[in-house]
């Protein structure tokens, strides 16, 4: 079981992540989107989905920092543990709660608006339960092993074993070493990184990037009518 979940599931995932997005965008490139809904109900989407978007950006921020910048690269900078657990513990919990606050609200705007209600599909609501899930056993983990003094040092275990898939030579007796919450989260993350082509979150995968070279759009006024239109059909014109 731990060569499966820690030496087997992370290819896995990986190897799934990069063939769905493959697949998807050869045989399903109109369908690489968020599906938006914006046209059924904006006031609601236009609080939720900033809030969401940006809680999980620093929530990715966080994990790129904590797995794959070694604690002697901080260390060098200046940030040693303490300032670093506590940067981690209040920055994490802020970014996780604004996340699943964000994700809340947008749950509720689905559930309460019938047009928007119709639109999500069993693959949008097995996304949420997914999204929802990872995010919040991120925070129990984090919250039920540390507190403002000392907490668990994750970049000794986690951080090294995440940062050996890289080598293909994982360490994956340090993930045994790790509480079970950890160990939960990360299952959870690996599946969520494996179903991602499948469901509306490949639209992370996109960027406008052709926005910044594409000529300008210009825009030009017509002007005032000065003629009287046409009538259509068997109207009769008849002047003013």
């Amino acid at each position: 079981m731990t060569t499966l979940l820690w030496g087997a599931l992370p290819y896995l995932a990986f190897a799934l992540l990069v063939s769905g997005l493959v697949w998807r965008h050869r045989y399903d490139a109109f369908g690489w989107t968020t599906r938006s809904s914006e046209i059924h109900e904006s006031r609601l989407l236009s609080v939720a989905s900033p809030v969401f978007h940006y809680g999980i950006l620093f929530v990715l921020a966080g994990h790129l920092l904590g797995l794959f910048v070694p604690a002697s690269w901080t260390d060098a900078t200046g940030v040693h543990e303490r300032a670093y657990h506590l940067l981690s513990l209040i920055g994490g919990t802020i970014a996780g709660v604004l996340a699943i606050a964000g994700i809340a609200v947008l749950v509720y705007r689905r559930r309460t608006n019938a047009p928007v209600l119709l639109a999500t599909t069993r693959n949008d609501k097995f996304m949420y339960v997914l999204l929802v899930g990872e995010i919040a056993m991120g925070l129990y983990a984090k919250l039920s092993n540390s507190s403002f003094s000392h907490g668990y040092d994750y970049r000794s275990t986690i951080a090294p074993w995440a940062r050996s898939l890289f080598t293909l030579d994982p360490k994956t007796e340090l993930m045994q070493s790790a509480p079970l919450t950890y160990r939960i989260h990360a299952v959870i993350g690996m599946v969520l990184i494996a179903v991602v082509p499948y469901t509306r979150l490949v639209h992370m995968f996109s960027a406008p990037v052709q926005y910044l070279f594409r000529p300008y759009i210009v825009y030009r006024s017509r002007g005032p009518l000065t003629e009287q239109p046409r009538p259509r059909g068997w109207e009769e014109f008849t002047d003013v």
